[in-house]
């Protein structure tokens, strides 16, 4: 079965004739009726009903000419979501940390949607490592990450630089330097999060001794901080959510420097309309923050 026979039968069945089907295609009535024949034998059923010099559709044709019709449609479809100059359509599967999904991209993939409302889009959280690999296997088009993955199937692209800001109860106290933490209990993200690894870093070189707990959820921490448990280091996006109303006191220090986050994807994929759209969005609506530093 080819492509060409299902558009002849299409003509034939819209035309009810196969001498207006081959003024419509261009070619002899003898040729379309010989490919009509070739179908009808290779489907083991009668399409048309012989009637006079006419076609009437038979009952087999007309549940044929449903599937042809989604058939060509969806060639249609594939031709146009292909087409560089077309607008993008299909699915988008997108994955990012937890802190660019809320600090970053809420706004983002609404202006996203109202550009390209053909686009289906899938929208998921993970660590750095575990979307990296859905990067890798395919399970995801592109990925907002903190790090920058050394794989050679990994294309990374800078979209900003996040500031990284201390957070506390305001009952806590001034904080003025980094000994001001000594003891102090801190909550950050699991181990393996750049945010933590640069925390303890820092920590480090200050020779500061802090016990940290770890918590999977930005709203946890803040809600542990704003009670006065302790203290944490959350990117300025996420900070900016829910620092709202003076229930948090905000630090920065100097030599506690920004983290960039990238946009990744599978260098392996040639072409696809959507995500280069979204990538070039992502650089668009985050030029501030990478130029700024």
């Amino acid at each position: 079965m080819e492509l060409s026979q299902l558009k002849i039968f299409k003509a034939v069945a819209d035309q009810g004739s196969i001498i207006r089907a081959s003024e419509l295609l261009h070619c002899v009535p003898s040729n379309i009726t010989n490919r009509i024949k070739l179908l009808e034998r290779e489907l083991g059923a009668p399409l048309f009903i012989r009637k006079g010099r006419g076609l009437i559709i038979s009952p087999s044709g007309r549940l044929f000419l449903g599937y042809v019709n989604r058939i060509l449609s969806l060639c249609e479809e594939s031709q146009r979501a292909l087409d560089p100059a077309s607008a993008p359509s299909g699915k988008l599967k997108i994955g990012a940390i937890e802190s660019a999904a809320i600090g970053r991209l809420p706004k983002l993939l609404s202006k996203f949607h109202q550009l390209y409302p053909s686009v289906q889009m899938q929208f998921s959280t993970g660590n750095w490592t575990q979307l990296s690999n859905e990067v890798l296997s395919h399970d995801l088009d592109g990925a907002i990450i903190a790090v920058k993955p050394e794989h050679p199937d990994i294309e990374s692209v800078e979209i900003y630089m996040e500031e990284l800001v201390l957070i506390a109860s305001p009952d806590m106290g001034w904080i003025h330097e980094p000994h001001d933490l000594n003891g102090i209990d801190i909550f950050m993200w699991p181990e393996g999060c750049p945010y933590r690894k640069k925390l303890v870093n820092w920590l480090q070189r200050h020779e500061v001794s802090s016990p940290i707990t770890s918590i999977a959820s930005y709203g946890t921490i803040l809600g542990c901080v704003s009670s006065g448990a302790g203290v944490s280091l959350v990117p300025k996006g996420v900070c900016e959510q829910f620092s709202r109303g003076g229930s948090l006191s905000e630090y920065v220090f100097e030599d506690l420097l920004p983290v960039k986050n990238y946009f990744v994807f599978n260098k392996n994929v040639e072409f696809h309309h959507a995500k280069d759209k979204f990538a070039e969005l992502l650089q668009a609506e985050f030029k501030d923050l990478r130029c700024g530093f």
